[in-house]
């Protein structure tokens, strides 16, 4: 049974399907199987200035190409995983700007990063992270590639704030449907987001919290984050 059966997403989730995506990536058939199913929600709130949102899809970018990264990806079982970009901030708005492109060596993590880059920036405001993750849960729901695991991996600066769900809800209904949610904390001026996160954000076997101290160690912290996920 293909794994995207197997996260067949409860009628509580109330997610709609996601919204826009960017033209897709040239990538192999869709019944191609890979280690893992790979959401990466980005905050692009309103706290988010030009600067900071440059250094967030830098980050990305420098992240999925590292030869970290792509050394832990060779390793995996079937040495291939699967991996697209969210946008989050407004509420009932997460829009999916990067679709699914599945990445198993240095080629396609190049790819990858250029889609990152050029993507268009969607418009939000405020810190709807219930919202974020079931928008991303309905995509992992209907990736095209056949994925041993699925995982969402959410980054912010703040804590949830607004939106239709409340983020322990929405968190809770993904891992309900075979979802890992991960988060990274982005600490500037926010002592114990760290924790806010461990409490309302992540679940499902071997979530974890990572914490960059700034926009500055974002890529380092991403890097780090991503070798742990596919491990």
């Amino acid at each position: 049974m293909r794994r995207r059966h197997l996260l067949a997403l409860p009628a509580a989730l109330g997610a709609v399907a996601p919204q826009g995506p960017a033209p897709a990536l040239a990538q192999p058939a869709s019944d191609t199987p890979v280690d893992m199913a790979l959401v990466l929600a980005v905050d692009a709130s309103g706290s988010i200035d030009a600067a900071d949102f440059r250094l967030q899809r830098e980050g990305c970018a420098e992240a999925v190409t590292h030869p970290a990264v792509l050394a832990a990806i060779r390793g995996a079982m079937l040495g291939r995983i699967a991996v697209a970009m969210v946008e989050w901030g407004a509420p009932g708005g997460a829009e999916t700007v990067v679709p699914w492109h599945a990445v198993a060596d240095a080629a396609g993590a190049a790819a990858l990063a250029r889609a990152f880059r050029d993507a268009p920036r969607s418009r939000q405001s405020w810190n709807a992270i219930g919202d974020a993750l079931d928008h991303a849960a309905a995509l992992i729901g209907a990736c095209p590639f056949e994925a041993t695991r699925a995982v969402i991996d959410l980054s912010g600066d703040a804590p949830d704030m607004r939106g239709h769900r409340p983020a322990p809800e929405a968190r809770d209904a993904a891992v309900a449907a075979g979802i890992t949610i991960n988060a990274l904390a982005i600490l500037e001026g926010r002592p114990g987001l760290e924790e806010t996160y461990a409490r309302t954000v992540i679940g499902g076997p071997g979530a974890f919290v990572m914490a960059a101290s700034g926009r500055e160690d974002f890529a380092r912290a991403l890097r780090a984050k991503l070798v742990r996920e596919i491990a």
